[in-house]
Parts: C-alpha cells; structure tokens; sequence
C-alpha cells in the first residue's frame, strides 16, 4: 500500500536517491540545499510572500520510494494573469501507482488553491532547474541541468501531461574547438568598445558582482515566460553560496558607461564531487572536494544576460568567446550550457558559434487541471 506524507523534507532527498541507481547519471541535490529550498521559513519564496509550496512523499513499507513539491507562484501568475500551478523535483521510483499517487496529491493540493493548470519540472523559480528529460538519457549532467530517467516523462504522459515548450542543454568540446570560430568583427568590436568594462567575479568582488549580475538578469529575462523579477533577498539565497565554488577566472560582470549591461555566470561542474558523497556533508568531504578541485575538467554556463538596450550589438557573443578561451587556458576541456528553450533563436546560434552539441533534450509537462474539493 502507498502512503502520501506531507512536509518530511528529509524523506523527500531519500526518495531521490531510492528512485535512481547509483550507476545512473542522477545526481542528487545535497542535503542542506534541498532542506533550506523547501523550508518556507527560509526560503524568500514562501518568507516574503512570493509564492506557496508543498513537499509530497511516497512511502512503501515505510520506505521513500518518490517525491513531488507542489507550488503555486502568486506573483507570477499576478503579473501574468494565470491561475497556473507548478510540480517540480518530481522523481519516484518506475512505479505507476506511485507517480500517480503523488501526481494526484500535488494536483489536489494546487486545485484547492485555485490553480487551474500545472506545469513542471518548475523547481519554484525561473533561478532554479526545469524540465523533464525526453530524450539524452545516457548523458551526464552538469551542475543546474535536471537530470530524469525514461520513466519519469512515460508516467507524467499517462497521467495525462503533455509535453510544451522544447529546451535543449549542450555540451561544447573544448579541445577541438578552433579559435577561429571564436572570431567575428562584431565581437572585435564589442571587445574593444572603451565604454565597456570586464569585471571578473571574484571573492573580494562577489557580494557587488552578485547585486550587477541580478539587476543583469532581471533586464535580460524580463519578457521571458514566467519570468518574475527577483528581489535581492531572493537572488542572494539562490546563488549566494556560490562564492565558494568560484572560479574567477571563468565569470564576468560587464559594466557599459559605468552600469551592469552583461553578464555570464559560469563556475566549476560540482556534480562529480556531490555524486561521490551521496549528497552529503560528512568527514570525507573534504578530501573528495579536494581530490575534486585538482582533477576537475568541465565547467558549466549557468546563465548569461544582456541589458536590453544592448541587444543585437555582440555582447554576448564576446562575453561567451570569453569564458570559452578562459576555461580553455584554466585547462577545462568540457563546458556545458544549462537548458536554452526552442523560442531563443539569438542563443542558439550563439551555441553554435561556440561548436556547442546538444546534450538533453527536455520538455515542460502540462496538464489542465478541473476543480476540486
């Protein structure tokens, strides 16, 4: 028989594990930043009055076989007039009574709420993971990329979900990309602009990069779909622990006339190391970090933006040739990108021109929800 528990996050980061093999490319979130992600008393989503959320767990015999978090984004759908709901860190073990048993608790828990849709993979906020992996499944992610196996979007499918708006995460090879791909005079040009100013993100630097890069990323995504602009609160509890896993070498902030106008967020793939502790924190730690920071080969692009007013003028074609020579130097020879959504035409060219592949295909799962009590 299958329990449905109720706010156990602990139980929530077991059932990750429980649903996925050691030997499969699943990497699980750690423990501390699955537990402070979905403590609404710390996390500003639920704090501040953002948004509202639910940790939904299965149980077999008293063991965490999967995991959904249902939430409803009340500033996102206020400012796009949408009654819509979300599930994210959906996982379970290949298991349809279980996908089903969480997939109903998370939609009656949002349809009392009012939501008369859901979507997911939505990890709360457009700062933190989405999507379902369709296709891709033998690749190993990077850090910021969702990772899910086949059955995951079969039983979202059966459930009545349909897949929507198509992304795509890559991989770029960077030790055969040729520098020429790297040239072209719009890039010279940006490169050379006087009124432009390149600012690596460093410790010493980090808390006034941190403030340009949201101000950044909020001009940048502002049309996006359900994109809501972050508040300092939440952007700093998102990427604030990030400083410690820098590599100044590989981001930048760049400032046009003395403003934030650009920025790229790249840092060091963590995923092997999390993977080599199961997620959590404990006495060996610190020498897999070490043994981590001394064979480590792949970065990955978490983000880039540009201010509006600079679009079309080559900013982000040269903040990424950028980050490609610098993480080439640094002796990296892999980068990722996180998930670019079918609609971005100018960032898939920019994939290209990096010679970057596709490395997962994933889709948003959508589902129209009837009114329940």
């Amino acid at each position: 028989m299958i329990e449905i528990r109720a706010g156990d996050r602990r139980a929530a980061f077991q059932a990750g594990l429980a649903a996925n093999v050691p030997a499969s490319p699943y990497v699980t979130p750690m423990w501390s930043d699955l537990d402070r992600i979905l403590d609404t008393k710390r996390n500003p989503f639920c704090r501040d009055g953002h948004g509202r959320l639910e940790v939904f767990t299965a149980h077999i015999d008293g063991r965490a076989v999967g995991r959904i978090v249902a939430s409803i984004h009340d500033a996102s759908n206020e400012r796009y007039g949408a009654r819509r709901g979300q599930f994210g860190f959906f996982d379970c073990v290949d298991d349809p009574a279980s996908a089903t048993s969480l997939l109903t608790a998370a939609e009656l828990w949002l349809s009392r709420r009012g939501a008369r849709e859901v979507v997911g993979n939505f990890n709360l906020t457009a700062m933190q993971m989405a999507g379902v992996v369709t296709s891709g499944f033998d690749a190993d992610p990077y850090t910021d990329m969702m990772w899910s196996a086949p059955h995951i979007a079969a039983h979202l499918a059966s459930n009545g979900y349909v897949p929507t708006f198509p992304m795509t995460t890559f991989e770029t090879d960077l030790t055969s990309l040729q520098e020429a791909s790297l040239k072209h005079p719009k890039l010279t040009a940006v490169e050379a602009d006087p009124r432009l100013t390149w600012h690596p993100i460093t410790r010493a630097s980090f808390k006034d990069r941190l403030e340009d890069a949201r101000l950044v990323l909020n001009a940048g995504f502002d049309r996006n779909p359900m994109f809501v602009p972050l508040t300092e609160a939440e952007y700093t509890f998102q990427a604030g622990e990030m400083m410690w896993i820098m590599d100044p070498r590989l981001s930048v902030v760049v400032h046009y006339d003395g403003k934030p106008a650009g920025v790229i967020v790249c840092i060091p793939d963590l995923n092997p190391f999390v993977k080599a502790i199961g997620g959590r924190l404990s006495w060996t730690a610190p020498w897999h970090f070490l043994r981590h920071r001394l064979d480590r080969k792949r970065a990955v692009i978490i983000y880039y933006s540009v201010a509006p007013e600079l679009h079309g003028r080559g900013l982000n074609g040269a903040m990424l040739a950028r980050v490609v020579r610098a993480a080439r130097a640094a002796g990296y020879t892999k980068l990722g990108t996180t998930w670019i959504a079918d609609v971005n035409v100018a960032s898939l060219k920019q994939m290209e021109r990096i010679g970057a592949k596709p490395l997962h295909r994933l889709h948003l799962f959508r589902k129209t929800l009837e009114g329940r009590s």
